[in-house]
């Protein structure tokens, strides 16, 4: 086996980038653009910048992980060593023992069929051969308690986790072998607030135990400030920006900086104004959506995912959802748009009972309500193109011919902003920035002309200035088409701008509700105070 990586002097940089360029196979220009990047034992640093700046290619090249074609010239030194001149045993030993890597979704990093302690085992024993299964097993629940997950559930699998639990898994596999480096990439886009504070402190206090740097990726400039002394912005692959993360934060020096907090700022500050008057669109009464648990047939159990939700939504109205992982948010919607079971309750859409009709009529209602999920690159098909994908609903349920379906996709797409359409109708979706995947997402939604829209955490995953962007085409398309949001989000911040009314659900009820920017000022509840203190804010202007 090859040397195991040694971890450096102290002082001496752990990372070490100057004009690396990085370049994709047939890739017009370079990702990465002459980066320079130094990393020393214990430093905090974050990169954010805008959509396909470059960020997320950083991990890549310090782990040699570019598509095969890619090129990557200039300086790159890890621990002292250049990772492209190992052979492929050194490589993937360096890779496990001086970086250690967390994922945006661990779900797809995990293999299903193997358990929480196998994932961890496979670790120990691939890098530390002469350790015993008995060593192995210890350090691997000694892991698994440190990352606050309990050891009995070592011969659990990743479905019976949580989000936040397989985050933590994540961290666990990082931090095995105390890397003299970890890189986070996007790693809590997908969790609470609450969660993702719970995370994000366990990931800096292993880092701070090990002396390991930290990288962190992060679209979240609110975040990075608060997890990262440094934060470093990146524009067309160069880093035009490196500072004290609350210099950037309050007087940032790029243009690009500063259009970044601008648009951080706008999107935590700018409130809407309460609709008046208006129709009443969606209306639900004590609605109930519970899950049979296993159990023996005389005791059946129930998980009360939603347990007696009322609440009255009306034209051109915002109402968001927010609430800590499990609260019934997400099971909300998929309840009425009937991907989950209704076990009691009324759902009353512009006066119709949908739970009262049958065939044709539901069929018909629910043209009316639609939804747009977290991430349009995994709820769009990746063999159909644009065009199609969107044209599909208005051929599904036989509302228009070929021609016709891609005429409305065509004005659909420009509605959205993907203009001239032509550009964008014979694209696959993965040849599609995030921001564009959403607008996709969003045409998509709207070709059946509905009156309500569900807006299931759709711009968790989008930087500071693409959420800008795709908030105010909501709220743009919600004034044209007089459409009433149900808008889940787990960033109060977010909700409390963009939202007329914010209601915080915990254990599938609500139990606070009102204008946004009074809960973040007075919250009442337990829950919202927790949310609150978890929310990152921007730091105050002086």
């Amino acid at each position: 086996m090859a040397p195991a990586a040694s971890l450096p002097v102290p002082g001496a940089p752990v990372l070490r980038i100057a004009g690396l360029l990085v370049r994709y196979p047939r890739a017009e220009r370079p990702t990465l653009d002459g980066l320079d990047l130094t990393l020393a034992a214990g430093d905090r640093l974050a990169l954010v910048g805008p959509s396909g700046c470059g960020k997320s290619t950083v991990a890549r090249a310090v782990l040699q992980l570019l598509p095969p074609g890619s090129s990557c010239t200039g300086d790159l030194e890890l621990l002292g060593q250049d990772p492209r001149q190992l052979d492929r045993a050194t490589l993937r030993q360096l890779r496990g023992e001086a970086v250690g890597l967390v994922f945006q979704d661990p779900m797809t990093r995990l293999n299903p069929l193997m358990t929480i302690g196998g994932h961890l085992g496979d670790t120990l024993a691939a890098h530390r051969p002469a350790w015993q299964r008995r060593q192995v097993r210890q350090r691997a629940e000694e892991l698994l308690g440190r990352v606050g997950i309990d050891p009995s559930r070592y011969g659990s699998y990743p479905h019976e986790f949580s989000g936040g639990m397989r985050q933590r898994l994540a961290i666990a596999l990082a931090m095995a072998l105390n890397p003299a480096l970890v890189i986070a990439d996007e790693p809590t886009t997908s969790l609470d607030v609450a969660v993702t504070v719970q995370v994000m402190t366990e990931l800096r206090d292993l880092c701070a135990e090990a002396g390991s740097a930290l990288l962190l990726i992060s679209h979240d400039l609110a975040m990075a400030g608060r997890w990262c002394e440094r934060i470093g912005v990146l524009a067309a692959g160069r880093l035009v920006e490196e500072a004290p993360a609350h210099q950037v934060l309050t007087i940032p020096q790029s243009a690009v900086g500063r259009r970044l907090v601008q648009a951080a700022r706008e999107r935590e500050g700018s409130r809407s104004q309460p609709s008046p008057a208006s129709p009443l669109l969606l209306e639900l009464d004590n609605l109930r959506s519970w899950h049979a648990l296993p159990s023996p047939p005389w005791q059946q159990r129930w998980l009360k995912a939603v347990d007696g939700i009322s609440l009255k939504l009306h034209e051109g109205e915002t109402v968001g959802l927010v609430g800590a992982s499990g609260c019934g948010k997400s099971s909300l919607c998929r309840a009425l748009i009937g991907l989950a079971p209704v076990r009691g309750g009324a759902v009353r859409l512009e006066g119709q009972d949908l739970r009262q009709l049958r065939g044709q009529q539901l069929e018909q209602a629910r043209r009316r309500i639609q939804m747009v999920f977290q991430d349009p690159l995994a709820c769009l098909n990746p063999q159909m193109a644009v065009g199609e994908a969107v044209a599909d609903p208005l051929l599904i349920h036989g509302l228009a011919s070929r021609a016709q379906a891609r005429e409305q996709a065509r004005a659909q797409l420009m509605a959205v902003g993907l203009e001239p359409p032509e550009n964008f109708e014979h694209r696959l979706p993965r040849q599609l920035s995030g921001g564009q995947q959403q607008r996709v997402a969003i045409a998509r939604a709207l070709i059946l002309r509905p009156r309500v829209l569900l807006c299931d955490e759709s711009v968790s995953m989008l930087d500071a200035e693409v959420q800008a962007e795709v908030l105010e085409l909501l709220r743009r398309l919600q004034r044209e088409l007089g459409l009433g949001l149900l808008f889940v989000t787990h960033d109060l911040s977010v909700a409390s701008g963009f939202c007329h009314r914010v209601l915080v659900l915990e254990g599938g009820r609500i139990v606070e509700e009102g204008p946004g920017a009074e809960l973040l000022e007075h919250p009442s509840a337990a829950i919202t105070r927790t949310l609150v203190e978890a929310c990152p804010r921007l730091p105050l202007l002086r």
